[in-house]
C-alpha cells in the first residue's frame, strides 16, 4: 500500500512537470510579454539618473558648444582689436564686438551646430558609431572612413567656400561699412570676399582640411567645441606673430600691406574684423 502512495506520487509529480515547463517557454516565446519586458527596460533606462560621469557638455552639447562658440569670439575680437590694431583695453569698440558675438552666437553656435551635427548625422550615418570607435578600429572602418572624408570634402568645397565665406564678409560689412542699407553689405561683402578668395581659400584649405579630419573623428559633444578652439587659437597664432609690426617699417607700403594680408588671414577662422 505504501508502495503504491509513492507510485501515485510520483506520477502526479512528472505530470506537473512537463506543464511549468511548457508555461516557461510559452512565457518565453511571447511577442506580448517580450514588448512588455523591452518597455519596462527601456522605461528604467530612461528614469535612470545622470552618472557623475557624464559632464555638462555630454548633458547639454548644444548649450555647451554655444557658449564655447560666443565666448570664444569675443575673446578673439578683443584681442585683434589689442594685438593687431593696436587699442588699449579702455579704447575697445564693444560695439563691433557686440556684432561678431551675435555672429559667433548665430552662425557658429547655431547655424554650423545644426549642419554638422544634426544634417551630418543624417546625410552620413556611420558618423555617430565611428565616433566612438577607438583608432585601430577606425583604420579597419572603411564605411566610417569614407563618411569622413564625405564630411570633410563638404566642408572646405561647399559649406566654408560658398556658406561661411559670404556670411562672414557680409558681417563685416556690418562694423566696417559706410552704408545702413543690408543689399550693400551683401553687396560689398561678397565683393571683397571674391577680391580676397584666392588667398583664403588656400588658407582655409591648409587649416581646415587637417581639423576636420580630427574633428569629424571626435564624439559629437567635443566636436564643435574643438573647432570652435581651432578657430581661437589660428587666431591668437597669427594676431601675435603678424600683429606686432615694427614701427621701422611704417612708411614704406609695407606695413599696411601685411596687416591687409593679417586680416585676410584672420577671416580664415571666422574671429577678425
Amino acid at each position: 500500500m505504501f508502495a503504491s502512495a509513492m507510485l501515485s506520487r510520483r506520477a502526479m509529480v512528472g505530470s506537473i512537470r512537463p506543464n511549468i515547463s511548457s508555461f516557461c517557454n510559452a512565457t518565453r516565446r511571447s511577442p506580448t510579454n517580450n514588448n512588455i519586458i523591452r518597455r519596462s527596460t527601456n522605461n528604467n533606462a530612461k528614469d535612470a539618473p545622470i552618472t557623475k560621469q557624464q559632464n555638462f557638455a555630454e548633458r547639454n552639447p548644444f548649450l555647451f558648444q554655444l557658449g564655447v562658440a560666443t565666448a570664444k569670439t569675443s575673446a578673439a575680437d578683443i584681442m585683434v582689436q589689442v594685438v593687431v590694431d593696436r587699442k588699449s583695453f579702455s579704447e575697445i569698440d564693444y560695439k563691433r564686438n557686440g556684432i561678431f558675438v551675435f555672429f559667433g552666437f548665430a552662425y557658429l553656435g547655431g547655424f554650423q551646430y545644426w549642419l554638422m551635427v544634426n544634417k551630418f548625422s543624417k546625410w552620413f550615418p556611420t558618423r555617430q558609431r565611428f565616433a566612438t570607435l577607438s583608432l585601430s578600429e577606425k583604420l579597419k572602418d572603411t564605411a566610417g572612413m569614407i563618411d569622413a572624408i564625405k564630411m570633410v570634402a563638404f566642408d572646405v568645397c561647399i559649406h566654408l567656400p560658398m556658406i561661411y565665406f559670404p556670411a562672414y564678409y557680409t558681417c563685416k560689412e556690418v562694423v566696417t561699412g559706410n552704408s545702413w542699407n543690408p543689399l550693400d553689405w551683401v553687396k560689398d561683402g561678397c565683393t571683397k570676399y571674391w577680391n580676397n578668395k584666392d588667398e583664403d581659400l588656400l588658407a582655409m584649405i591648409k587649416l581646415w582640411g587637417p581639423s576636420d579630419c580630427i574633428q569629424f573623428s571626435m564624439p559629437l559633444y567635443m566636436s564643435m567645441p574643438f573647432r570652435h578652439m581651432v578657430s581661437f587659437f589660428w587666431t591668437a597664432y597669427v594676431s601675435f606673430t603678424r600683429g606686432g609690426g615694427d614701427d621701422d617699417d611704417e612708411g614704406d607700403g609695407t606695413d599696411a600691406e601685411g596687416e591687409q594680408k593679417l586680416r585676410r588671414r584672420l577671416s580664415v577662422s571666422g574671429d577678425s574684423a
